[in-house]
């Protein structure tokens, strides 16, 4: 159950982001948070049978996904790149919540892993959805608020282009892989 959430992906990687700047962490940990409560439940209550009965629902959140995370993933390419677009400066304020719920709501794996895996697991079993939530919230908080203790390795620029470089190469890959396979 928890390879699932501390797989490498979309939402980890801009929660990890999010903690190294110290920007937004709690809003963000909480977006995530809440985000796979509600899909486990859903999950857990079964909603996983309905969805695959009209698979054209994942097919259309695959393409969407994929888009979506493409574009991620070359805006963190570009800061990799063009090390002047790290200074994202006071635009990007307001936003990381909105990044948040996009890249978790927008990615068709987090339905995959917990409504479709985890509720087909749980299959109506409350205590088994609790104990998958617990250790939803532990890793993002975890992962959101212990990212400071990566800092002194993110004190140089470089290391914050070797990481979108990173991120980078992560989502360009996940959003072709979701296109090209639906």
């Amino acid at each position: 159950m928890m390879t699932l959430i501390v797989a490498i992906g979309a939402q980890n990687a801009f929660v990890l982001r999010q903690g190294l700047r110290r920007q937004a962490v709690l809003p963000v940990v909480a977006v995530c948070a809440l985000s796979d409560a509600v899909l486990v439940a859903v999950g857990v209550a079964g909603f996983g049978v309905i969805v695959a009965r009209w698979p054209q629902v994942i097919t259309a959140a695959a393409v969407v996904g994929g888009l979506f995370l493409t574009g991620y993933g070359v805006l963190a390419a570009r800061r990799a790149f063009r090390p002047s677009a790290m200074n994202l400066g006071s635009a990007q304020q307001g936003r990381p919540v909105l990044t948040a719920i996009a890249l978790t709501w927008l990615n068709p794996h987090v339905y995959l892993d917990t409504v479709l895996l985890l509720g087909s697991i749980a299959a109506g079993r409350w205590l088994f959805g609790v104990g998958a939530v617990a250790a939803s919230v532990t890793w993002f908080v975890a992962l959101g608020f212990g990212a400071r203790l990566l800092s002194p390795w993110f004190a140089k620029p470089r290391s914050w282009r070797v990481l979108d470089g990173v991120i980078a190469a992560v989502m360009i890959t996940l959003g072709v892989t979701l296109i090209a396979g639906w």
